[in-house]
């Protein structure tokens, strides 16, 4: 009797000992998180943590998620789990600063039209219903920032879009990029006579300005305004000491650049002069004082071509117009996109147009990250070559693969030195150059590369297609992405910049993959052999001899009996095909039915068979040492 009040007395003694622990736990420890996931998904990186440390005011995000409309939708219904749990670790790790409400918009709901005022796009779902799936985040002073659709397939990304959204509501100032060209980039001022327009800008530029304030800036500048966020230099040809000094200060002080050099720029205008009839005008560009310095090589006087990613171009000949490739024009997409970097890895395809070469050079000290590259099957071609050989088929009699990944773009990141070590070049009236205040004789750099100039161009990217009357763009290929993406990622911090895509969150079961792969072979087997049979038959219909009988069908009686035949056998199919289906579920049900026992029942059991066995050890000790 005493002996059951104690153990009553133990299990209620136990039972208040977990209730306290838990109650406890949560009060004090709801900061401290373990996360098990193999690729820490979610345990956010040193950059979003700095981040979020440095938010001087509060934010308030709404994550909008339809979470009753996606229970017919496993795939949606989870995916929002996991970014409601992602956006609770943001708010663990910003101390108060970020505010988090989960809204749930059911139909015809003051929620739904508070998605809709928010920007939050409408997902449908089939059936005439459709959910949400979004988030929109605003700052003290009204700023408001949409991510309007979250996909799963873009689910690597979620860390980096929600870090940015935070960033820019933190700091809200409109961004200043500073533009400098030799190209025409930008239109010229208008006529002084008739105050028409003389051109357009290049419409990648008319792109930047609906996100940036953009700034044209003078080649003959010998400094930069300070309110300048990122520097995009554009074909860098004959620049003076002057100005390379200011580009190679500006990065070296924290600015973010971004760089467009050719070797054969096809949109210089640049005219040869008239007195050296036979000499080219100067139409490539090279920023070699300060690439040595970056550590990278730029192949100036070499052109890219690669034989697999060649536009094909049409020509003319003796049989008329016929298309080619032609290997200095390049269209490039998959693989030879960098899926790892933000900047391009939403790209379907960039095209570019005699672009060189860059690559690590010997000795440095930074890291050269490929983002764009030609493919393994590229050579370089003589930039002499590419001018004078008037037809394609000219470049592909000399073309050989050098089994090289010629690299077009990149982003140079590291340590480096000054490309001045003595200061600021002195001018043609002084005799000694007073040292600037600013003056770095070092710094980390953060710059992205592009070998080509012609990727900005629009015939290479877009063309105009005329829509009631106005002249809209309509592209083909992802080379304004690319700059937009680049000039958005290079404008945030380093610790944005050096966000990367997070590990896989699917995890499939490779066995329930496999179940499926055999039952989809068997379906498709048998598929095939109806689909075949019933082909045979009909081809035999086809065959049969009709008689103008009314417009009717007269048939034999083997005839009729075939057809009756292949009726039972595709009904004999359509059995078989479910009872496959049927016995598929049935094996994905068992294999669930394993999976949920070992993860729910078989590791108590496991605790409590221990807990059994070291009892049992304990009493024989006992009983040992009683003897």
């Amino acid at each position: 009797m005493n002996r059951q009040i104690v153990s009553s007395t133990g299990l209620i003694f136990a039972l208040a000992l977990f209730l306290g622990t838990n109650i406890i736990s949560n009060e004090l420890f709801t900061g401290l998180r373990l996360d098990l996931t193999e690729n820490g998904l979610y345990t956010l990186s040193d950059g979003t943590e700095r981040i979020l440390e440095k938010i001087d005011e509060p934010i308030h995000l709404h994550f909008y998620y339809s979470a009753k409309q996606f229970a017919g939708v496993p795939q949606l219904l989870q995916y929002g789990r996991r970014v409601r749990d992602m956006l609770e670790e943001y708010v663990a790790a910003a101390g108060g600063k970020l505010r988090l409400t989960v809204v749930d918009p059911e139909p015809f709901s003051e929620a739904e039209d508070r998605a809709v005022a928010a920007g939050i796009e409408r997902l449908p779902l089939g059936n005439g219903e459709a959910g949400y799936l979004g988030i929109s985040g605003a700052n003290t002073v009204d700023d408001e920032e949409v991510l309007a659709a979250l996909s799963p397939q873009q689910e690597e990304a979620l860390e980096y879009e929600l870090t940015k959204m935070i960033y820019n509501l933190a700091e809200p100032k409109k961004r200043v990029i500073g533009v400098l060209s030799s190209l025409p980039v930008f239109a010229p001022p208008p006529d002084p006579r008739t105050g028409q327009p003389s051109g357009r800008d290049w419409v990648v530029f008319t792109l930047l300005r609906e996100f940036y304030e953009v700034r044209e800036l003078d080649l003959d500048d010998e400094v930069f305004d300070e309110d300048i966020d990122t520097l995009l230099v554009v074909h860098p040809k004959e620049l003076s000491r002057e100005m390379l000094y200011a580009i190679d200060q500006f990065v070296l002080n924290g600015g973010k650049a971004m760089v467009f050099v050719d070797p054969l720029a096809e949109m210089d205008e640049a005219q040869g002069d008239p007195e050296r009839p036979g000499v080219m005008p100067v139409i490539n560009s090279d920023l070699e004082a300060l690439f040595e310095k970056w550590g990278i090589e730029f192949t100036s006087d070499k052109v890219v071509g690669n034989l697999d990613t060649a536009v094909r171009v049409q020509i003319g000949s003796e049989r008329g117009p016929q298309e080619v490739e032609y290997l200095p024009w390049m269209q490039l997409q998959d693989e030879l996109l960098n899926r790892d970097d933000f900047v391009t890895n939403e790209l379907q395809v960039v095209n570019v147009g005699t672009a060189g070469s860059l690559a690590p050079r010997e000795g440095a000290t930074t890291n050269v990250i490929p983002l764009i590259s030609a493919g393994e099957n590229s050579s370089l071609l003589e930039r002499d070559s590419v001018i004078f050989v008037r037809q394609p088929q000219g470049l592909l009699a000399n073309y050989v693969p050098d089994e090289i990944n010629h690299v077009v773009a990149a982003r140079i990141t590291g340590e480096v030195e000054t490309a001045f070590p003595d200061g600021r070049p002195l001018s043609e009236t002084e005799k000694r150059a007073p040292q600037d205040d600013d003056y770095q004789s070092s710094g980390t750099v953060n710059v992205i590369v592009v070998a080509d100039t012609d990727i900005l161009a629009d015939r290479f990217w877009m063309r105009f297609s005329n829509f009631g009357g106005f002249q809209v763009p309509d592209p083909f290929a992802n080379n304004a992405d690319f700059l937009v993406n680049a000039v958005d990622n290079l404008g945030g911090n380093d610790d944005l910049i050096g966000l990367r895509s997070r590990g896989e969150y699917a995890r499939p079961f490779q066995i329930v993959l496999e179940i499926q792969r055999e039952a989809e072979a068997q379906f498709r087997d048998r598929e095939q052999a109806l689909q075949a049979k019933l082909a045979e038959t009909e081809q035999k219909l086809a065959g049969l001899q009709q008689q103008d009988t009314g417009g009717e069908l007269l048939l034999s009686d083997e005839e009729k009996a075939e057809i009756a035949q292949f009726r039972q056998e595709q009904l004999k199919t359509r059995k078989e095909l479910r009872a496959v289906q049927h016995q598929l579920q049935n094996d994905i049900e068992r294999l669930g039915t394993v999976l949920k026992f070992v993860n729910i029942a078989l590791a108590p059991l496991l605790v409590v068979a221990l807990a059994l066995v070291f009892r049992l050890a304990q009493g024989r000790q006992r009983l040992r040492g009683a003897t």
